[in-house]
């Protein structure tokens, strides 16, 4: 991350400094980008800005859509050191610097285990096989003439939050909660695609999905979910997959961690019993006390996060700010979301913006006179089930601290009585 420009008590040296840390948007927007005071005396009212006195960019200056110059801090951002290799890294979404619920598919997390490849989905082929009558083997022409479903949901990477379960250790919410990202998702229903194979349903317990990059990734589905609403996706916000995103084909298993969601899907296999294949087995296992792993967590519980005012930020005025952030549950819809300003003591419950939909992010906002004194900014999302998202001293009782995977626990930010917002925890 950058370092932010020398203090400065003065308003405008706030506003320097806030538009430096990840997620400048309380200052200048959501780019964050300062003007040096010549600028802003040239351009500002009365004066005619120098961009009203002259021509603009002709139509098609870029053919295809790319984000203002002065958005260019908005990106996803790696964790240094995370992993061995970029090739099997992850890419965090800046959620400071979204709104509403969608993610724009440049801005959507990115985890790999072999890279990304470069697949000719003229060449590319969906295998069904296994307990099936009619084995088939699709083109993405044959794909697409199946009926389509467009559905919204988030994919959470079953490891976000992980670097969070003994101690506090990254700054802002793009690394502490930034693998996680939703989006309009188009494609076939898996349940249609399995039906015109026929499956074998007396014996048929089980789908293995494997993906065609080089690492092969396969994962188990249970059939009860491949028959819901588990998806075969090549559609994403509007257009086409992202190459990242597993174009020209993935699957889509909602609500269920995001290595499930097997990117440049290629085969589909039925069987009657878990495939424990070593991303069910070595990895994506819950560390549990007394050394017990657990296997197959598929739901990603209730969860939330306050992506405003959050860590890096910086308060520039005491008085009214507006609360917000992100809820979601893989089990169905956010019911209700409780924010808290003093660690836990109070709660109040916010407003949720509409659309509530099923497996989901779901936006709320709170209003907040802020007096200018220390504060300790906390939500609590409740989903349609009943479950109530935990301290985390009461994951802790039943997780212990070895975990890696699976952390929804709540969060705090501690904003001190300078306006700057931190990363901490209370127990």
């Amino acid at each position: 991350m950058p370092e932010g420009p020398p203090a400065d008590p003065s308003r405008r040296g706030l506003l320097a400094r806030a538009a430096a840390l990840s997620g400048g948007a309380l200052a200048l927007g959501a780019g964050g980008r300062a003007r040096g005071e010549d600028d802003l005396s040239k351009n500002l009212p009365p004066n005619e800005p120098v961009w009203s006195r002259t021509l603009g960019a002709p139509i098609l200056a870029s053919p295809y859509g790319v984000p203002s110059k002065y958005e260019a801090g908005v990106k996803r951002r790696e964790s240094p050191g995370l992993t061995r290799t970029a090739h099997s890294s992850v890419a965090f979404t800046p959620l400071q610097n979204l709104f509403g619920i969608i993610t724009p598919s440049g801005l959507h997390f990115e985890r790999h285990h072999a890279g990304v490849p470069d697949v000719d989905p003229h060449q590319h082929r969906l295998m069904i096989h296994g307990l099936v009558a009619y084995p088939r083997l699709y083109t993405m022409d044959d794909i697409v003439r199946f009926p389509s479903v467009s559905r919204v949901h988030f994919i959470e990477c079953g490891a976000n939050t992980g670097m969070e379960w003994a101690n506090v250790a990254v700054p802002t919410v793009q690394y502490s909660h930034g693998m996680l990202s939703c989006s309009e998702w188009t494609g076939v229903l898996l349940s249609t695609l399995l039906d015109e194979a026929g499956i074998d349903r007396r014996k048929a317990k089980f789908v293995l999905a494997e993906g065609a990059d080089g690492a092969s990734l396969t994962r188990t589905v249970s059939l009860s979910m491949a028959l819901d609403d588990v998806m075969v996706c090549y559609g994403q916000n509007g257009e086409m997959l992202r190459p990242e995103q597993g174009y020209p084909l993935r699957l889509l298993v909602p609500g269920v961690q995001g290595v499930s969601s097997v990117k440049w899907l290629r085969r589909l296999e039925v069987g009657d019993a878990p495939w424990n294949t070593r991303e069910e087995s070595l990895h994506y296992v819950d560390l549990m006390p007394g050394g017990v792993h657990r296997q197959y967590t598929w739901i990603q519980e209730a969860k939330s996060v306050i992506t405003a005012p959050s860590g890096g930020q910086v308060l520039l005025d005491k008085g009214y700010h507006e609360i917000t952030g992100l809820a979601w549950s893989g089990r169905g819809k956010v019911k209700r979301v409780d924010v808290s300003t003093d660690g836990g003591r109070n709660w109040r419950t916010a407003k949720l913006q509409e659309p509530v939909l099923t497996k989901a992010l779901t936006r709320f906002r709170i209003d907040w006179t802020w007096d200018g004194g220390p504060a300790l900014l906390q939500s609590r999302a409740m989903d349609d089930t009943g479950y109530v998202q935990p301290a985390i001293r009461q994951l802790r009782a039943v997780r212990g601290t070895r975990s890696i995977y699976h952390n929804n626990a709540i969060q705090t930010w501690r904003v001190d009585a300078s306006g700057e917002v931190s990363n901490v925890q209370v127990l």
